[in-house]
């Protein structure tokens, strides 16, 4: 991951002058910046199109817990990018969203020895109101470390 990424906000009215997939699609470009978090946990959105997003992030010491593991927020963070991401990626112009449920399950720890991890993002369901995703985090070999599901509210911006 030795990509070099802008961080910052993108004004609300500038989003709203695109589509989800657009809008997205232009962050992973780099013709938009990704967003603070990314940069406060070191991971990016690497790939988008409808129904589906992916981050990737490097685990490092900085994330670990007192118990010597990477904390379980990374893991949840990552998942809920990809999968709220997958389901922003279906939103028309003046459509907003937002999370409403995660559902997350660890099934392996991760350590700063794991290397680069893959949260893969997935349109489940897409209803005028209401969208579900899911999606997986694994590493680069493809070991499941996490799965997760959510659910989102669409509804016009205001």
């Amino acid at each position: 991951m030795t990509e070099s990424y802008t961080y910052g906000l993108v004004p609300q009215n500038e989003i709203m002058t695109r589509t989800g997939l657009e809008f997205l699609s232009d962050m992973a470009a780099g013709r938009l910046p990704q967003p603070p978090m990314c940069q406060t946990l070191g991971f990016h959105l690497v790939e988008v199109k409808e129904g589906f997003a992916c981050f990737e992030g490097l685990p490092k010491k900085r994330h670990y817990n007192p118990i010597g593991t990477v904390h379980g927020g990374l893991a949840a963070t990552l998942l809920d990018s990809a999968l709220g991401c997958a389901i922003f990626s279906t939103l028309a112009v003046g459509e907003a969203w937002t999370t409403l449920e995660l559902k997350l399950n660890m099934v392996r720890p991760i350590t700063a020895d794991t290397g680069v991890i893959r949260a893969e993002g997935r349109l489940i369901h897409r209803g005028r109101t209401v969208a579900t995703s899911d999606g997986t985090l694994k590493d680069r070999a493809g070991k499941l470390l996490a799965h997760a599901t959510t659910t989102c509210m669409i509804f016009p911006a205001s």
